[in-house]
Formats: structure tokens, C-alpha cells, sequence
């Protein structure tokens, strides 16, 4: 019997993968480049691998047509403007998620700093939610705030990573630790799947190239990548090649030869 977290699970990954692009940027640095339109980001990318998109629920209402991928409604939000930018506050419910058409809830959890405590607390309610409509719900779990000083310690990620997973999500982004051994030791200690996270945007394409294809000999899920997807000079292209690696097990080489092409 299949259920309604199965169905839409199906919908945000493909064949238990993921290559999703988040474009929730836009309430914490505005419409930084490449976000002036989600909508035509999204339209570029979803023929080309893209599984799912990450996007606020503003945008979910805006966008002109229904998206051929899945969509994550994200429910955290803090500004660069702000006193506190690390401290993202609950804005949705997992009810609303459904009223919006979304597949799945996204929220955004820094560990480590002094608004810690309330964030896990918000993790705690929306999974409970979540659980109770049968909808995904991915957790970005970021080493962040004044007691991390290397955000890609391994034992911190791996300790981070499995907060996300303790407290109810049914998938973890987290941190890349720069390493297949050293990741491979954090995939195997989450009991749910994990996904990377893209971070600032990389200064070569092969960098983001290779960071793919370790993380997935590490045995993560996919990637989620924003502003190396959506601010790159032809985002179909860099989301085609991420597929090859994720889904079709080519090698980083192998997959930047399709890059350049027409």
C-alpha cells in the first residue's frame, strides 16, 4: 500500500535522488543575481534532471504555470538587514503546504549559536505537522553562530546532520565535509537521506563538478544547489551535467564535457 508521504516523495526526488534547486534567497539577500525570475530559473532547468525547487510561498502563488518538478514550500526567514540573520523564524505550516500545492515543507536550522534552542523547537512542531498530512519535510541543518569554528568539521556536521534526522526530517541537507571518507562516516550515521549543500557560489565548474561526485561515492542522495545553479551563465546546462553524476553515475570529467554545448 503506498502512502501519501511515498507519493510525495516520489515527486520531490526521482529513483530515491535529488537535484534540487533552493531559491529561498530572495527574503534573506533579495533578488540577488540569477533570482530576478524564479519562474523562468525553474522553466530553463525542470526538462533538464531538476527533481524539485525549494521556493517561498510567495513565489509558489506567483509562478505563471504549475512547475514540472516538485516543490519544497520553505518556511524560514531572516533577513541580512536584520540584528539576528541567524535566527530564522517559522513562517507556514505544514496545512499551508498542502493549501499551496506544495510536495513537501523546507525549513532552515542553524546549530550552535544563541537562537539555537528556539529554531530546534520549530523543527520539532512542523515535523509533528508534517508527520500528521503524510508531507516530506527536508531540514537544512547548518553548523552556524558563535560556538562553530570550522562549519565543515566533520564530527560537527556529523552531530548537526543528525539532529535534522533526530528530530523527524525525512531528509537532511547539510554540509559537504571536503572529503569522500570523512562524509561517508556522517551519511552513515543518518538513518534518513542526505543531500549537500552548494554554499557560496564556486569559483570553477569543475569544483562543483567534483564536489558532486564525492559527495555521491560518500553516499549522499543529491545535491542542493542554489546560487551554483541559478547565478551560473546557463543554468540548464550546469543542472544537465548534475544529472549525469547523481543519476546516470558519470564521472566529473566525464559530465563537464556537457557544458559548453548548445
Amino acid at each position: 500500500m503506498v502512502t501519501g508521504l511515498e507519493i510525495r516523495m516520489d515527486r520531490i526526488l526521482r529513483k530515491g535522488k535529488m537535484l534540487c534547486i533552493p531559491m529561498d534567497h530572495g527574503i534573506s539577500s533579495g533578488p540577488v543575481e540569477g533570482l530576478e525570475n524564479p519562474a523562468s530559473v525553474i522553466s530553463r532547468c525542470e526538462t533538464h534532471g531538476l527533481t524539485s525547487v525549494i521556493i517561498n510561498k510567495g513565489i509558489i502563488k506567483s509562478l505563471p504555470r504549475p512547475a514540472r518538478v516538485g516543490i519544497l514550500a520553505h518556511f524560514s526567514a531572516s533577513t541580512s538587514l536584520s540584528m539576528s540573520p541567524n535566527r530564522k523564524m517559522l513562517t507556514g505550516s505544514a496545512a499551508e503546504a498542502l493549501r499551496l500545492g506544495a510536495d513537501g515543507v523546507s525549513l532552515h536550522i542553524n546549530v550552535g549559536g544563541k537562537e539555537e534552542p528556539e529554531m530546534l523547537e520549530q523543527l520539532g512542531k512542523i515535523s509533528e505537522e508534517c508527520h500528521m498530512w503524510n508531507m516530506p519535510l527536508l531540514a537544512m541543518m547548518y553548523p552556524r553562530g558563535e560556538n562553530i569554528k570550522n562549519p565543515h568539521d566533520p564530527e560537527i556536521v556529523g552531530h548537526v546532520a543528525r539532529i535534522g534526522a533526530e528530530l523527524g526530517a525525512d531528509i537532511v541537507k547539510t554540509l559537504y565535509t571536503g572529503d569522500v571518507d570523512s562524509f561517508a562516516k556522517v551519511v552513515k550515521s543518518i538513518p534518513v537521506p542526505v543531500v549537500i549543500a552548494g554554499g557560496p557560489k564556486a569559483k570553477t565548474d569543475a569544483d562543483v563538478l567534483q564536489m558532486t561526485e564525492d559527495a555521491m561515492k560518500a553516499g549522499a542522495k543529491g545535491v542542493t544547489y542554489g546560487r551554483n545553479i541559478f547565478a551560473h551563465k546557463n543554468p540548464e546546462q550546469i543542472v544537465d551535467a548534475l544529472a549525469a553524476i547523481i543519476f546516470r553515475k558519470e564521472t566529473a570529467q566525464e559530465a563537464a564535457k556537457r557544458l559548453g554545448k548548445k
